[in-house]
């Protein structure tokens, strides 16, 4: 005998199928907001950035900005940056490896040059 699904188990199945690639499809979506910036640097790759990827503003607005409202200018989630009394060597140092429960380390997502240009443009920023 020959057993046919019924219409509520092909329901069920249709939703599962409708969830799972809703899911997949908002996943790349979660990933600016720093979900893949923690995940660390591989031993090949290479640390020099092209000249076309070293714009700090846009990376700044881009990878930074959602928590460093205005630019950096205003505080939001992080801190106002302009007018920051830190030196380079912090703020690079908290770029790479961010601060337990309140920044991502962008040190695997951004090369040294990339990090320098994002310092150059929290220094050039005016309040």
């Amino acid at each position: 005998m020959l057993l046919r699904p019924t219409a509520a188990i092909l329901m069920r199945m249709s939703k599962s199928i409708i969830l799972a690639t809703g899911i997949a499809l908002l996943l790349p979506s979660l990933w600016p907001l720093g979900v893949c910036a923690q995940q660390s640097q591989g031993p090949n790759q290479d640390l020099a950035a092209k000249e076309s990827d070293i714009e700090g503003g846009t990376m700044f607005a881009t990878s930074c900005g959602f928590c460093h409202q205005n630019g950096g200018r205003a505080a939001g989630k992080g801190p106002k940056l302009a007018g920051t009394t830190r030196d380079n060597d912090f703020l690079a140092e908290r770029i790479r490896k961010g601060k337990p429960g309140a920044m991502p380390a962008f040190g695997g997502a951004f090369s040294e040059s990339q990090i320098m240009a994002i310092v150059a443009y929290i220094r050039a920023l005016e309040e």
